[in-house]
């Protein structure tokens, strides 16, 4: 698509709807003589006011895209809009966004008011209104009491407040941040989690925010974008992409645990089809999975289910349906449930089952399962795409 193509449907919806656009965006580094390419062809439109996440394994292209929207890197084809207009070869400080970096980024010698004021002091803002701006974003942040104090001073999460204080007071029209919770340990981060969606609710600014950790996508984002080697696989509300994955590695990247995957034989059975798995389970498809398997007739599939979604069948609230035998090798108690490592008596593949903690699960024993097929997934092995996708 030409850009000509674009830019009048661009300044249009931005001006209602959207105002960041990623408009067919490849990013390619030269590697000895070889390209390397990081990004692929992304297309997305970002709305105004939403909180996107951009999520995936390390050298997914996720970082590569946010530093590009910043303009710290430069587009090997494709074009990023802000508020309608062209950035794409725009200076950062010409975008009106302000980025949070993974390491704070504060300047040490600078108090918490200092660092918190530079951007607007380099930029000749009048004094009075810095100093209104950092009250400010200093009582949104509850970090009142700390504006005197250096960076050394402060512990990991009062650093990630300043360091937002600071990109908050630029009132920029989109915050981009990379991995600011990476830094802090498993309780402050869902504490900061907490206070993101908070302070996102509060301020109303479009974010776009990067992650490896499907958790910080699924509670953060109003949309997640899935990236794996420079490509967009999925892009969506955080239960559509749970509910729906469009292939197996989105049904695998989110979720904790993941979502077992078993490769199994399909056999027809009257007017539908059964999924077999060698010595451990036998089981009659739903009718949306026949009718899908009859549409695309594949060569081969593989079985997806959740671990909540194998139940112990001694369990009063298990659904009722077909049941399998299988022998947990490991039983890891959390309090609210129990998290089953199982395995397969013909080739030893493990699986997991998230059962209630009053199971009678004991390790070496066999357990009956009884899953929940309604919530199955099935997914070609040519190419693994899901076969079942739900509306």
């Amino acid at each position: 698509m030409s850009e000509t193509d674009t830019t009048p449907q661009t300044e249009t919806e931005s001006n209602e709807d959207y105002n960041v656009r990623i408009d067919e965006f490849t990013k390619v580094y030269d590697s000895g003589g070889n390209g390397v390419v990081a990004v692929e062809d992304l297309n997305i439109d970002i709305r105004r006011g939403e909180f996107l996440v951009f999520v995936g394994p390390s050298g997914c292209g996720k970082t590569t895209t946010l530093r590009t929207v910043a303009g710290l890197e430069t587009a090997t084809e494709g074009r990023i809009w802000i508020e309608g207009e062209d950035v794409t070869g725009m200076d950062p400080r010409e975008r009106g966004i302000a980025m949070v970096f993974q390491n704070y980024a504060l300047y040490p010698h600078m108090t918490v008011r200092e660092n918190m004021s530079f951007p607007l002091r380099i930029r000749n803002y009048p004094s009075d209104e810095i100093g209104s701006r950092v009250d400010e974003a200093a009582g949104l942040l509850s970090i009142d009491d700390l504006l005197e104090r250096k960076p050394s001073e402060l512990s990991g999460g009062q650093q990630q407040r300043v360091a937002l204080g600071r990109a908050i007071v630029r009132e920029p029209s989109v915050f981009l941040m990379d991995e600011p919770l990476s830094n802090l340990d498993a309780k402050l981060r869902v504490q900061m989690r907490t206070e993101l969606n908070e302070i996102h609710q509060r301020v109303g600014k479009t974010t776009i925010y990067v992650t490896h950790d499907q958790a910080e996508a699924m509670t953060l984002g109003d949309r997640v974008a899935v990236l794996n080697d420079g490509k967009l696989q999925q892009i969506g509300p955080p239960q559509h992409l749970y509910d729906n994955p469009t292939n197996q590695f989105v049904a695998g990247f989110i979720g904790e645990p993941p979502m077992n995957f078993i490769d199994v034989d399909v056999v027809p059975d009257g007017n539908g089809h059964r999924i077999v798995s060698e010595d451990l389970f036998d089981l009659k498809l739903p009718e949306r999975h026949s009718k899908a398997l009859a549409a695309v007739e594949p060569d081969s599939v593989t079985f997806g289910i959740r671990p909540e979604d194998l139940h112990d069948a001694a369990d009063a609230g298990a659904p009722d349906g077909e049941t399998f035998e299988a022998e947990p090798k490991v039983i890891e108690p959390m309090g609210s449930d129990k998290f089953l490592t199982l395995t397969s008596p013909a080739d030893g593949a493990e699986f997991s089952a998230r059962v209630v903690p009053e199971s009678d699960a004991a390790v070496g024993e066999p357990i009956t399962l009884v899953p929940n097929m309604g919530k199955s997934h099935l997914f070609d092995n040519a190419n693994g795409r899901t076969l079942t996708a739900r509306e």
